[in-house]
């Protein structure tokens, strides 16, 4: 363990990320460059070894967050290293885009700063790769048995490894031009440089498993079909039902999705564009929305040149405390400043947020292209308009970053692999209980209740949008039910079930 008393003599000192007027003038990482190891090894003893670990319920992989704690405080980055994989395909990705529910469950949280957790992971991470620790584990043998993985997000990246690494034959069938999902289109690099995807799935391939790009399955290739030539099949496809604004001047031009524009950025980096087909440069912006996708729009449009940049969230301003009706050790709604919002508060000297505000309606310039946004503060608990609160904002792109519900309708998956839908929009998934029983609750799988047998559900298809730690942890636990499947056993891990969700007041 660490030192015991090490909270108390070493105060909370999370990286600092790189400055401002930098970071905007590229697409790097905010940390990129940054010396990690001094300060994270020291950070690392801040960790108390506490009795019950609640980090390990607010993570729903399980990290094993004290004992690489305690390698990492000594330098031991080999054995830090594996206890961080035992329970996490792809620590890179989450070191970077997990807001870490973790710190917030840490035990120091309930009365001091607690331990800088995620900055832990992201140093134990890069020395795997910097230190060789992160060779292919290609299967002794192999099962004979063939799975087809459909999308290549983190859920299905997971599940896809874990079965390879089990024995089985494992093909990732990718809509898109390249591998990787939102990771590689719909997070900016400056969280995420795609050099860190790129190289795990070498690592993925020089394992064993197969990619297919540019197959949409649904379409040009035909689900019922892909089923017969595999022994099971996982769905992966994620939740990219885009929510709408159904306001007038929604039909003007210059009114785009997110996601859209997110791609379109990420593509340039990509070498497919000199420059974005959709760019901010020199324009006033609106974001509708105030979740992660909308900050991830904020950085973009500030890194292409942004007149302004304001982004509308229809909640109200948390406040800079926990709330009482969130304690400890759930994850708090609380006020939160991402690295996008540094950089617009760095530039404009003030939040780019506007809380409590709705969209009225768009209206139109020259050529039916929208040139201002109608908005009005709405009550925090109906979201109902208030009087004589309407404004009218310059707005010449406007972002609609409203979230996802569910997996994307009319792709011909849900009806030619037999699947239903929730109550909540998303693939539906039978638990496997068998006549309510204890045990079986126990062994709870993440099966697919549908008419074709061997079809499972992984990620945010079943459970509806969220993190990426909730997408691999889907991803060995799915692995885990078509391991269960194929052979009658596992060994495969399953960390969560469909029925678990985040810790909540």
């Amino acid at each position: 363990m660490t030192d015991p008393y090490g909270f108390l003599k070493i105060p909370r000192r999370p990286v600092p990320p790189r400055p401002v007027e930098e970071r905007l003038n590229d697409w790097d990482e905010v940390y990129a460059g940054q010396a990690l190891l001094p300060l994270v090894s020291e950070q690392a003893g801040r960790c108390m070894d506490c009795g019950i670990p609640f980090c390990h319920s607010g993570c729903p992989l399980g990290n094993l967050i004290p004992e690489w704690n305690a390698y990492a405080t000594r330098g031991n980055w080999r054995a830090a290293a594996e206890r961080l994989h035992a329970t996490n395909n792809f620590p890179e990705f989450t070191g970077r885009l997990c807001p870490a529910p973790c710190e917030d469950a840490c035990v120091l949280a309930l009365n001091a700063d607690p331990v800088t957790i995620k900055n832990v992971e992201q140093a134990i991470a890069d020395q795997i790769w910097e230190r060789g620790y992160a060779p292919p584990h290609p299967p002794e043998r192999l099962s004979g048995k063939t799975v087809a993985v459909i999308g290549s997000g983190p859920a299905g990246l997971a599940a896809a490894q874990q079965l390879t690494r089990i024995g089985h034959t494992v093909a990732v069938y990718e809509r898109a031009d390249r591998i990787g999902g939102l990771l590689r289109y719909g997070i900016p690099s400056f969280k995420l440089e795609k050099q860190h995807l790129n190289r795990r799935i070498e690592q993925m391939r020089a394992e064993g498993t197969k990619f297919r790009t540019g197959v949409d399955v649904g379409g040009d290739l035909d689900a019922t079909e892909l089923r017969r030539r595999h022994d099971a099949v996982v769905i992966a496809v994620g939740a990219m039902e885009r929510r709408e604004l159904p306001v007038p001047g929604r039909e003007l031009h210059g009114i785009h999705q997110a996601m859209d524009y997110l791609t379109l950025a990420n593509r340039v980096g990509e070498g497919d564009y000199a420059s974005s087909p959709v760019t901010a440069e020199g324009k006033h912006v609106v974001i509708v929305g105030g979740g992660d996708t909308g900050s991830d729009c904020l950085g973009t449009a500030l890194r292409q040149g942004a007149a302004s940049v304001v982004q509308l969230d229809i909640n109200p301003e948390p406040g800079d405390t926990r709330p009482d009706t969130e304690p400890w050790p759930t994850y708090p709604k609380v006020y939160r400043i991402s690295h996008a919002h540094e950089e617009a508060r760095g530039r404009e000297g003030t939040d780019p947020r506007l809380f409590s505000s709705a969209t009225l309606r768009f209206e139109a310039g020259t050529a039916g292209h929208v040139r201002a946004l109608c908005l009005t503060e709405v009550e925090p608990m109906a979201r109902r308009p208030r009087p004589d609160t309407e404004q009218v904002i310059p707005a010449e792109l406007v972002l609609l970053a409203l979230g996802f519900s569910g997996p994307e309708r009319g792709t011909g998956l849900m009806e030619q692999l037999g699947l239903s839908l929730d109550d909540r929009g998303n693939f539906a998934r039978d638990v496997g209980f068998a006549a309510g029983t204890a045990e079986r609750a126990e062994q709870a799988e993440p099966a697919v209740r549908a008419t074709t047998d061997g079809v499972f559900v992984a990620g945010d298809a079943g459970r509806g949008q969220s993190l990426v730690v909730w997408a691999i942890a889907e991803g060995r636990a799915t692995a885990a039910a078509t391991d269960r499947y194929l052979t009658g056993s596992t060994e495969l891990p399953a960390p969560i079930t469909p029925m678990d969700r985040p810790l909540v007041a």
